[in-house]
């Protein structure tokens, strides 16, 4: 599977895969608040690092030496609380709040940094990753969804049902479901049966 797309499973047992689009809404599937704590995966730093090492950030190169704190972990994880603050916002149109967003913008101090690997030429990120550094790559993401080109794309899935946030990356900007595997091949049958039904 490509880093950054994640194997789902709903409350029926059913596994899609959803790829969320950007790296702090992807941070969101990792568990949350409230509701959200049931899917918690983050219980530990060695938890959090070896989820890190699937995700997006991967894209770019592999992420073999990721190491995190117990206080890198708290923040991560009260970084992920408030995007389930600002992406339901930004799916709305509406402004994240000063606070969360002083959160973001207090994150941003240090990123994962690439460098030529000497043997293989080939980029990698300079070991080690810490997680202060993933701190810095998720708040510089999610600020990057509340001002600049990547604004006013982040979605709420269409169906009644599914709160998937995603970032829309379609040409159009019209993308209506977290995965045509699940919510939108839903759609398409129901649609069908309402058009046999009616003929």
């Amino acid at each position: 599977m490509t880093p950054g797309t994640r194997l789902l499973v709903n409350a029926q047992g059913e596994r899609y895969r959803f790829d969320p689009g950007s790296l702090s809404l992807e941070l969101m599937l990792t568990g949350g608040p409230g509701p959200y704590e049931r899917y918690e995966i983050a219980h530990t730093p060695s938890a959090l690092a070896e989820w890190f090492s699937g995700s997006r950030l991967a894209l770019t190169a592999p992420l073999t030496d990721v190491r995190i704190r117990p206080a890198e972990l708290t923040a991560l994880k009260e970084l992920r609380d408030t995007l389930y603050r600002v992406a339901p916002a930004l799916s709305r149109g509406e402004a994240p709040s000063d606070d969360d967003v002083a959160l973001l913008n207090s994150g941003t101090a240090e990123t994962p940094r690439p460098l030529v690997d000497p043997k293989t030429r080939q980029l990698a990120w300079a070991p080690p990753v810490t997680g202060k550094q993933l701190l810095g790559a998720v708040a510089r993401d999610a600020i990057g969804l509340v001002a600049g080109e990547r604004s006013g794309r982040v979605r709420e899935c269409s169906a009644d049902d599914c709160y998937l946030l995603f970032f829309d990356t379609s040409r159009s900007g019209n993308r209506r479901w977290c995965s045509m595997e699940r919510c939108g091949n839903r759609a398409k049958i129901r649609a069908y049966r309402a058009r046999t039904e009616t003929a």
